[in-house]
């Protein structure tokens, strides 16, 4: 089973995802008398003192013999399978807390040795956990679906984990004999180097270009810098930028090719040696069980949307005031906003955008964001970023760096959207089903990021404000919905394309992403040459079909604002309702009673239809 969005964050801080063409503006004020949350967070909810920590840990260190002590029994009766599966809860609920205290602690500070090492000892014991209960699902297979059901007749303490046993059974056409799962398992491990040497030469070993600026500033280009240039006022030096910046990534298009191309292999291998048809049906089915049709409907319906996203990029060329529009246009921001958020108004703010999610949410919220569970602002040896990680146990924490921009807001209330998604999960769920998977975990982050964004609308007093808020919204759709279904389509050709017996080059990867890259722009968007290599810049297309979810997301709470956004009470307890259920069922299905199809266009049309909708409002004030 794929790992849950709690569980890729267990022992490690999960980092976030300018000239104006128009004068500067002035926010209009939240409502007074608003108080800000504590700046910083208390962490004796997790941990009293270290003391604590480490008795925990011991604890863990203890359970784990028992845990091994029942492989090979759990055939033998509902009450071993029933203790097994119990003490491996214990463990889990245990080692999450642990690696929550510890991360939180080594991000707070990264200059603190005796944190770092707590860190690397969190981890260090959730391998120990993970390979101590290694043998279940494999062990849950050979006892098979019958024994398993009469089991789960004759003990009622079984039923939390009936979905655990069901998606473990689910599994049996794709499980090999245990002599064949050892050996996958053990070549994972240096099959991972693949994604690894990638990262090393692109962070460590490429030889980053030096480029002098307009205003004599010279500028090493790295992928930090990039992203900073890229938005520079003045033309000539974005586009020097990315000339410099992608030519680069070209010039070593041949071994990061094969680095992907040997990526692409292992997919392919891994999903025939477990019996799927193709290396996207086994990535979506390790991955919540997600059908192939929501892939392909998103990658249809937006090349059917691409005319909009056009649209776009006139309206875009017009605001900035430029004869054409090259690629390295596209994120220069269509104006600024000149004003700053205190930690109180962003506080404020967000309880206001969120409150047509109802009484329920919105006194949860208010709660929590009154309570010390954040780390606001950015200090010296503080990791940089934003996230929220939790353990079942515990509240949720907010690591964030406000700087008091817009940004800054929306940061804030995207990560609170996280948070009270697993608010509302842990309350409604047990420890077992409340970990929700990655498919869902962007849904409610970013509803909070369109219901901010529909307030600041309404509380705008001037056009140009008017206009800075509607180019956010329109970024928000380009970037996360269109930008990431082109990496899916993109992801998705170049499996195809060897599993269809073809070989991938630099050469042959420059071309397939151009064609793309263009396709989506469309004919007025000059696209330079040095763009084919921007493939070779994306690391996601190492992470086997994972992308896609971006896109799926934001669809499925732009078709969930629409519902939302009316007042229907309906509407907003389906929504809620995909919260609360948190990892207590397949995650396209757990969408899917909130009356939304993934598979079909509905989701992929209601963020066109946002799209199109903001365009209109921006078109007006023109």
């Amino acid at each position: 089973m794929q790992a849950s969005r709690r569980e890729l964050l267990a022992g490690a801080g999960a980092l976030a995802l300018s000239a104006a063409a128009e004068p500067a503006l002035a926010a209009s004020a939240p409502a007074a008398g608003m108080a800000g949350p504590p700046e910083t967070w208390d962490l004796k909810d997790l941990y009293p003192t270290p003391a604590a920590w480490d008795a925990d840990r011991a604890a863990v260190q203890a359970l784990l013999p028992r845990l091994t002590g029942f492989k090979g029994k759990l055939g033998s009766g509902a009450a071993a399978l029933k203790d097994a599966l119990e003490t491996n809860t214990a463990i889990g609920r245990k080692v999450q807390r642990l690696n929550l205290y510890a991360s939180l602690i080594a991000d707070s500070d990264t200059t603190n040795s005796g944190a770092q090492e707590r860190r690397q000892l969190a981890v260090s014991l959730a391998g120990d956990a993970g390979e101590a209960a290694s043998y279940l699902q494999p062990e849950i297979l050979t006892v098979g679906e019958a024994k398993v059901a009469q089991f789960q007749a004759a003990e009622p303490a079984l039923k939390p984990f009936a979905f655990f046993l069901k998606d473990t059974l689910r599994l049996v056409p794709h499980t090999l004999s245990a002599e064949t799962e050892t050996v996958l398992a053990a070549a994972g491990t240096p099959l991972q180097g693949i994604q690894q040497i990638r990262t090393q030469l692109v962070d460590a070993d490429l030889p980053w270009p030096v480029i002098t600026l307009a205003d004599g500033k010279s500028v090493t280009l790295d992928q930090a810098t990039f992203t900073a240039v890229r938005e520079a006022p003045n033309r000539e030096d974005r586009a020097k930028a990315f000339k410099a910046f992608f030519n680069t990534f070209d010039k070593y298009k041949s071994s990061l090719a094969t680095a992907l191309a040997a990526q692409v292999q292992f997919d392919i291998f891994t999903a025939k040696s477990r019996r799927y048809g193709s290396a996207l049906e086994c990535a979506l089915s390790n991955a919540g069980n997600v059908p192939a049709g929501v892939y392909k409907t998103l990658v249809a319906e937006t090349n059917a949307a691409l005319p909009q996203l056009h649209r776009y990029f006139e309206i875009r060329r017009k605001l900035l005031g430029l004869p054409d529009l090259h690629y390295y246009d596209i994120y220069v921001p269509l104006s600024t906003l000149d004003a700053t958020f205190s930690l109180a108004e962003t506080r404020a703010l967000t309880l206001e955008a969120v409150k047509p999610l109802g009484p329920e949410y919105g006194a949860a919220i208010a709660k929590a964001t009154a309570s010390p569970w954040g780390d606001y602002l950015p200090r010296k040896g503080k990791v940089s970023g934003a996230y929220e990680n939790d353990a079942y146990d515990a509240h949720p924490y907010l690591l964030l760096n406000l700087t008091g921009n817009y940004n800054s807001l929306t940061t804030f209330a995207h990560e609170w959207g996280h948070a009270m998604h697993s608010v509302l999960a842990d309350k409604a769920q047990p420890y077992e089903t409340a970990a929700y998977q990655i498919f869902t975990a962007e849904i409610a982050s970013t509803m909070n990021e369109q219901l901010l964004l529909d307030l600041m609308l309404r509380r705008a007093k001037t056009r140009q404000e008017k206009i800075f808020y509607l180019g956010q919204a329109l970024e928000l759709y380009r970037a996360t919905y269109f930008r990431q279904a082109m990496f899916a389509e993109f992801e998705l050709a170049i499996h195809e394309a060897v599993e269809g017996g073809k070989a991938l080059s630099g050469e042959s990867l420059n071309a397939m992403y151009l064609a793309l890259v263009k396709k989506y722009h469309g004919p007025k968007v000059i696209v330079d040459p040095e763009m084919a290599a921007e493939w070779a810049y994306v690391p996601h297309f190492y992470y086997d079909f994972y992308v896609y979810q971006y896109a799926t997301c934001l669809s499925a709470s732009a078709y969930f604002f629409e519902q939302v956004k009316g007042g229907d009470p309906k509407a907003r307890e389906n929504y809620l309702g995909v919260l609360r259920a948190g990892g207590s069922d397949y995650p396209a299905d757990v969408v899917k009673r909130a009356g939304l199809d993934m598979t079909t266009p509905a989701p992929y049309r209601a963020v066109a239809d946002r799209f199109s909708k903001t365009m209109d409002e921006i078109e007006k004030l023109l």
